[in-house]
């Protein structure tokens, strides 16, 4: 199985109407699309989601951004997803991510920073778990996929 990574738009994302364009931008790079959902996250899971960060500064106002509004979750497939995506994202806010990154692109804030993807295999594991059950994920082929996943051929002597 390839590698998965979950990927949230976040309420300032789907609040600023960039819900398309940033779907577009992991379509055209040939990313699959297996599960996608929109949910009002509730303050309980949100503070589940950000566990980790618990007792830091952030924690409280991220927990209620979360739950403010609704967010599209999505998990999205490919070889080396998780790094794809995280480079695609560009760095936390979008005031210091460099142009032709979403946050690049789309971001100005110090707080809100429009979209969440997994920062590892662990991670993404268990983000999807929490908001994703194994029914809601399907497995298909996309009828592209030789040109977009070949294999870097080995050099031959």
């Amino acid at each position: 199985m390839t590698e998965r990574t979950l990927v949230i738009i976040k309420p300032d994302g789907v609040q600023r109407h960039l819900v398309g364009e940033i779907i577009s931008r992991f379509e055209r790079k040939g990313l699959k699309l297996v599960a996608a959902k929109l949910m009002l996250i509730p303050e309980a899971l949100a503070r589940r989601h950000y566990a980790a960060h618990q007792g830091k500064p952030f924690f409280e106002p991220a927990v209620t951004f979360m739950a403010s509004s609704p967010s599209l979750l999505m998990v999205w497939e490919a070889d080396g997803v998780i790094d794809i995506v995280r480079k695609m994202l560009g760095s936390t806010f979008g005031y210091d991510a460099q142009p032709g990154t979403l946050r690049g692109d789309f971001g100005c804030s110090q707080r809100y920073n429009l979209v969440h993807g997994s920062d590892s295999p662990p991670s993404a594991r268990n983000e999807i778990n929490l908001f994703f059950t194994p029914d809601e994920i399907i497995d298909y082929e996309l009828s592209d996929a030789r040109w977009l996943y070949s294999k870097k051929i080995k050099p031959t002597k």
